[in-house]
């Protein structure tokens, strides 16, 4: 992302504290108009409390939010161009689909025929046309899910906020939702901001990643950059699986894709195997050095012979040099 691109969301210095613990830290940061921006952080990191604080659920201690170019700092929820879609959906039970989707327009005072219109378009938008009768509790996981999506973008906010929304569905419709959540914000053209613990859907739909730890951000980039060139050592542990290697007083980083059977590279060492784990297109193999080192690579469940793969066998494993990253 350019910063030549118009800038949606400003943050600086911000910081917010529940009495001795510091949930936000002086956090920087800019989103531009029109991104996929995920903030990704294992539980007390600060991701969630800063999307709460650009809401307006929560008012900082100090810095500043400004949307679009206004600062919103202690401006009320419901006076943000910002919209959220909440892990838990938040729809009302009562309510039709058309009604939960209308209710944030009728709160607004928009005229009957225009909330309804609105709403059968927003719908469309996320598939749920012929929908506009039931209850969410005629609907599945994944249609309540568009149906609280429905319900953020009737509204047409600037930006849209989303809070964990695919943690509560089942692996295989998670997947489908990290495609159709992508492909919904392209169509749409809005600011999304996605919260997750999940490292795979952040490096999935994100144009850029922020990577939270201790109420800070310790890494922004595309999700190749920071899962290519992780910038320490809790980024490499945190973002996939990753190698950390001790060498003359260093820590360096390698992903398992990038270690091979066999001496082909120019760093190459042998260790015994600790484990072995059948995880269906690969078996994932791990490694114990001499040095105590415990290192973890892919093999290709291809056909290829496993002759020597056993717990306990020795094995020549190897990489290229260049494949290294340096994290401490």
């Amino acid at each position: 992302m350019s910063s030549q691109m118009d800038v949606a969301i400003a943050i600086k210095e911000l910081r917010r504290s529940f009495g001795d613990v510091k949930a936000v830290d002086g956090v920087n940061l800019d989103i531009y108009d029109g991104e996929f921006f995920a903030m990704l952080g294992p539980s007390g990191s600060g991701k969630t409390t800063v999307l709460r604080l650009i809401a307006g659920f929560e008012i900082p201690d100090s810095g500043s939010i400004t949307i679009d170019g206004v600062d919103v700092s202690n401006v009320p929820p419901f006076n943000r161009d910002v919209n959220t879609v909440f892990q838990d959906y938040a729809l009302f039970p009562h309510m039709t689909v058309q009604k939960n989707v209308e209710y944030g327009l009728r709160v607004k005072g928009v005229g009957k025929a225009e909330r309804e219109e609105r709403a059968k378009r927003a719908l469309e938008k996320v598939k749920l046309a012929g929908y506009e009768n039931r209850k969410p509790s005629q609907l599945s996981g994944g249609q309540r899910q568009r149906v609280a999506l429905a319900r953020a973008i009737v509204n047409e906010p600037k930006v849209l906020l989303l809070d964990e929304p695919l943690g509560a569905l089942d692996l295989k419709l998670r997947h489908e939702m990290q495609k159709e959540l992508k492909d919904l914000q392209k169509s749409l053209g809005i600011t999304f901001i996605f919260v997750t613990h999940d490292q795979e859907e952040a490096l999935t739909m994100a144009d850029r990643i922020a990577v939270f730890s201790e109420g800070n951000i310790v890494q922004v980039g595309s999700p190749r950059s920071v899962y290519e060139n992780p910038a320490n050592e809790f980024v490499a542990g945190f973002v996939g699986i990753s190698n950390l290697i001790h060498r003359d007083g260093s820590v360096f980083s390698i992903r398992p894709e990038k270690i091979f059977i066999g001496a082909a590279r120019d760093r190459a060492v042998e260790g015994f195997i600790r484990q072995l784990q059948f995880v269906g297109s690969t078996t994932r193999i791990e490694i114990e050095l001499a040095n105590g080192d415990r290192l973890t690579l892919l093999k290709g469940n291809d056909g290829s012979s496993d002759v020597g793969l056993e717990v306990g066998s020795h094995l020549q494993i190897s990489w290229d040099s260049k494949s290294e990253i340096q994290v401490a």
